[in-house]
């Protein structure tokens, strides 16, 4: 590996060492349980936002075969309002299959991980890598964005992962294992703090100099990122469903979630009086209201019987 890789690797590791978060699934008391859920978690959401959740996850259920044990329904109602709920449903599956294929225990390699419900490339790497110590390629958004525009000198990087970035990521990673794991964490802590998607704070970045796309005059993107809608949308109406169903203690009859009840305030709808509330000032259209509740029973995080409809069983 060339002098300038290992430059890299010295500098942005020396920055980890002394900048990373304290963070419980970086804790030397960390479990490969606990890294799964976060790196699950942590998918498409902030940080500030998953920690209370883990760690409630984690008190309720420290291993695989406590969230086995319980319906798949306690594990979206467990997932509050992270977003994405079936990512609950795919943690229960992947519980499940721990218990049932590896003894309780979480894989220890890329391969068996893979082998999880709702693991895919990255998470199986990370996993390995974070919880394991194994030398894998973990590349992720903010992985991908310090590799852009440190080595390519672009701006951002591809709208999706391609494989020339997994080429450079791979041809980046450090022989020896322990140094990967290091890098690994170190790029992307760095790409969460310092080199972000906007206002990159590259004053503070320890290869400010070494930089191509601060080398090249810091051009801008040769595509503009567009965020997800949310105001209106079916994920809106979907969300505000799911935030019903969880706070209530029993079934809820379907006509409360796809009309607005004449007086929201009767003592019968005391428990479901917030959520549904918001459900309704949404003002959304039948049809929509609808479709997001079909969606909701076809994807399992809700289920519908003769008592109406509730969290899945």
């Amino acid at each position: 590996m060339d002098s300038q890789v290992e430059d890299l690797h010295r500098r942005i590791t020396r920055w980890f060492a002394g900048n990373a978060r304290e963070l419980p699934w970086r804790d030397a008391e960390r479990t490969p349980w606990g890294v799964l859920v976060s790196e699950i978690m942590l998918q498409q959401t902030p940080v500030a936002r998953v920690l209370p959740v883990w760690t409630e996850w984690l008190q309720r259920w420290p291993t695989p075969a406590g969230l086995a044990s319980e319906p798949s329904g306690e594990a979206v109602r467990a997932w509050g309002r992270l977003g994405y709920p079936r990512r609950a449903l795919r943690l229960h599956a992947a519980a499940k299959a721990i218990v049932e294929e590896f003894a309780g225990k979480v894989p220890s390699t890329y391969p068996e991980l893979l082998q999880l419900p709702g693991v895919g490339d990255y998470t199986a790497a990370a996993v390995a890598a974070f919880a394991f110590g194994r030398r894998e390629t973990v590349v992720d958004t903010n992985i991908r964005r310090v590799h852009a525009r440190a080595v390519t000198g672009n701006a951002l990087p591809s709208p999706s992962l391609t494989a020339a970035e997994m080429r450079l990521a791979a041809s980046l990673l450090p022989l020896d294992t322990s140094d990967s794991v290091a890098w690994n964490a170190s790029v992307m802590e760095l790409g969460a703090l310092v080199c972000t998607a906007r206002s990159p704070r590259c004053q503070e970045c320890p290869i400010l100099d070494r930089c191509a796309w601060v080398a090249a005059g810091r051009p801008e993107a040769h595509y503009t990122a567009k965020g997800q809608a949310w105001a209106g949308t079916d994920r809106q109406v979907r969300g505000a469903m799911m935030a019903v169903l969880r706070s209530a203690e029993g079934p809820v009859r379907r006509e409360l979630l796809l009309h607005a009840p004449v007086d929201l305030a009767g003592p019968e709808l005391a428990a479901e009086l917030d959520p549904l509330g918001t459900l309704h000032r949404l003002q959304a259209p039948q049809e929509q209201m609808e479709r997001a509740l079909a969606g909701l029973i076809a994807d399992r995080l809700a289920a519908e019987d003769a008592n109406g409809v509730s969290l899945p069983l």
